[in-house]
């Protein structure tokens, strides 16, 4: 199936894995990429040496494009591009919407400029700066999300801008491609579904509460980090949510404390981190403090497998997702099923 984004990733099939935090790396990219999907590398979880040997492992595994998801707003965040394009790296993609000047520096070396939204206004700002095509999610998707569900907000983004367009939020099957292709997309994005394959690294005891969830086991809280989260709904998050703001600082200041120590910050660095990640609301300092180290709740989960300590960020989808194929099943599976959804639909009289 060709379209405008296999055109300007060249994979095979309009399917992108996100870069999940902890959870997109190098054996999850690289089986994503073997499949002829765009596997996405999660930097955001790693130091520079890590992204840089990262990088290189998914190398020794594939011949196959992919590509890095970095944060636009990291103090490093130019260190991190210089190792894309050193290393030959085919897509950059972006959480937060990067700055006129890294477009035009990852475009001079080659690099396909992927920015995520969620917003139609934030899908034309970019554009204007040159992104080569933008990922927008709706309110469906996991982690932090908007209001607007997926089929509100991606014909909004397709009618706005003139670029590719990939869709994310709440697709898991061929019947979703199809439909997002419908809305205009150039192709769909996920997380979850990628995350419970046989390919993601996430521990078996955390794919199974995964697995186990209904569609009303996954929510949306401002209780980790002060904005819109969707997660499962587990005793931690619900803790969270009624834990008084003496209780929440000494939570926050511990996990930063962790964090620190895996990341090799500085408390500056990661308060200014936590600062960053505000985006103009009004957050006490422990919400400050778990924006900032938001990434130890999820490596609770995602690496040690302590569900009981940690976050799991959840997509809707979750609660229709029953099985774990390896990446190249999946992807083939979603393929077949978007052909026979093509086949089904009804045609005009001739």
């Amino acid at each position: 199936m060709r379209t405008p984004l296999t055109e300007l990733t060249g994979v095979r099939h309009p399917i992108v894995q996100t870069g999940m935090g902890w959870v997109a790396g190098p054996r999850l990219v690289s089986a994503t990429a073997n499949a002829g999907a765009l596997g996405v590398l999660a930097s955001a979880t790693m130091t520079v040496d890590e992204l840089r040997a990262a990088v290189r492992e998914v190398r020794s595994r594939t011949d196959r494009p992919f590509g890095v998801n970095l944060r636009a707003d990291a103090g490093d965040a130019r260190e991190r591009v210089r190792i894309i394009v050193d290393e030959g790296v085919r897509v950059a993609s972006f959480a937060l919407a990067p700055s006129r000047d890294l477009i035009a520096e990852l475009k001079d070396a080659g690099v396909v400029v992927i920015p995520s939204v969620g917003a139609r206004r934030h899908a034309e700002k970019v554009a204007g700066w040159g992104a080569d095509a933008v990922l927008v999610q709706g309110g469906e998707g996991g982690g932090h999300t908007g209001e607007v569900a997926t089929s509100v907000l991606l014909p909004q983004v397709v009618d706005a801008v003139d670029i590719p367009v990939i869709a994310a939020g709440g697709f898991h099957d061929g019947r979703g491609l199809v439909a997002a292709l419908a809305h205009g997309a150039a192709g769909i994005a996920m997380g979850t579904r990628f995350l419970l394959t046989s390919d993601s690294t996430v521990p078996d005891a955390v794919k199974a509460r995964y697995l186990a969830a209904t569609v009303k086991d996954v929510t949306v809280t401002t209780a980790v980090d002060g904005l819109p989260h969707r997660m499962l709904r587990t005793d931690l998050v619900a803790s969270l949510e009624h834990a008084g703001r003496v209780r929440s600082l000494a939570r926050a200041l511990r996990r930063a404390a962790g964090f620190r120590r895996i990341s090799g910050l500085s408390w500056p660095a990661m308060i200014r981190d936590g600062l960053a990640m505000r985006h103009g609301k009004d957050l006490s300092w422990s919400q400050v403090l778990l924006a900032a180290n938001t990434p130890m709740l999820l490596r609770a989960s995602m690496v040690e497998g302590r569900t009981d300590l940690g976050i799991m960020a959840a997509g809707q989808v979750a609660g229709v997702i029953e099985d774990l194929p390896s990446c190249q099943e999946l992807v083939d599976r979603i393929m077949a099923e978007a052909a026979q959804a093509l086949r089904a639909l009804p045609h005009p009289e001739e």
